[in-house]
């Protein structure tokens, strides 16, 4: 029996469920082509930041002034500026060669603070040929004075003036962190996104003990990380529909991995930790995994096996909400050594 792991994503038909979400090198062709080749669904590049286009032309705008207000005649010294590639340009030079090099679809990323300039840059995304754009939702709300809706309601708003801009499909990558966040993921697919990609990973800074410094640790995912997505796409499956695109992100390291995901109704299972770690040959490994447990649990297709165990169709739904919390609690089992010294025996 042959598997069919073909699956729709944001509209789009993927060959494969195993997504290699944004990592630093997919916007590399040669790279690009090694993911498409091990059977990656599809490609999602890496992000462009809306703080270093601002960083730029400051920049840019700093270099051109200086000395203009001391020494007139020193302008006659310098050319013209007639054009200046920066970072937006070289992102969308990366994506049309990516786009060139494979045959799957390409999934432009724009992480984003606030609507600014983002719609005339969604614009031009999806002129160079993007098949989808991931809205990437990441910020830390440290103003004591910003409310949890006024948060909400500025991401909906952005996620609504980016949809409105655009033809291509829209995802957004979100946090766990919105205080209700079954309601924000209504709204944010209320506002025009096509679907969502959980969750965001919050990288942690640390402390150098003796510069004093603070100093970015990046610690790549570990499996048990998916049990968030996992528990939050079973719940919002029922909630949103079959219109709605889910994502799990996060944890992603194994086939086992990948068919919890869908298992609770996610369409893909995005990768970048695993492929980092054994690189992109990796896919085609998960994809072995996954096509050898579908069999022997005589799956024909990853559409028959798709929101399984969402929390419309587990056999207790409340198992993904607070009744998980006490069975977890009370399932704890003392070392046998401890038990030993117990002060109760």
């Amino acid at each position: 029996m042959t598997v069919d792991l073909t699956t729709r994503y944001l509209g789009l038909e993927l060959r494969s469920p195993i997504v290699a979400s944004a990592a630093p090198h997919n916007g590399d062709p040669e790279h690009a082509r090694r993911l498409a080749a091990a059977g990656a669904g599809a490609i999602v590049l890496p992000s462009l930041f809306e703080e270093e286009i601002e960083a730029e032309e400051i920049e840019l705008n700093r270099s051109l002034e200086q000395g203009t207000e001391h020494f007139a005649e020193a302008l006659d010294y310098f050319p013209a500026v007639d054009s200046f590639v920066g970072i937006a340009e070289r992102y969308l030079d990366s994506l049309a060669r990516v786009k060139a090099a494979v045959p799957v679809p390409v999934i432009a990323s724009l992480n984003a603070r606030t609507a600014g300039g983002w719609v005339h840059v969604a614009r031009q995304i999806e002129e160079a040929g993007a098949d989808a754009l991931e809205l990437n939702l990441y910020h830390v709300a440290a103003e004591p004075g910003r409310t949890a809706a006024g948060v909400e309601a500025a991401d909906v708003a952005l996620i609504a003036a980016v949809r409105g801009a655009i033809g291509i499909p829209l995802a957004v990558k979100v946090s766990p962190y919105y205080s209700a966040f079954a309601h924000f993921a209504a709204a944010a697919t209320a506002a025009g996104a096509d679907g969502l990609v959980l969750f965001n990973r919050f990288y942690q800074p640390d402390l150098d003990l003796e510069t004093l410094d603070v100093v970015p640790r990046l610690d790549l995912s570990e499996a048990w990380e998916l049990r968030l997505p996992v528990r939050w796409i079973a719940i919002l499956r029922p909630q949103l529909g079959p219109a709605v695109s889910l994502a799990a992100t996060s944890g992603i390291q194994r086939g086992s991995d990948a068919l919890k995901a869908l298992l609770v109704g996610a369409d893909v299972a995005m990768m970048t930790s695993a492929l980092l770690r054994h690189g992109p040959e990796h896919v085609a490994t998960v994809e072995a995994e996954m096509r050898t447990w579908l069999e022997e649990h005589e799956y024909e297709s990853v559409a028959q096996l798709r929101g399984s165990a969402s929390s419309a169709t587990a056999s207790n739904p409340t198992a993904f909400e607070r009744a998980n919390y006490m069975a977890t609690l009370r399932s704890w089992v003392a070392p046998a050594e401890l038990e030993a010294t117990s002060p109760t025996r």
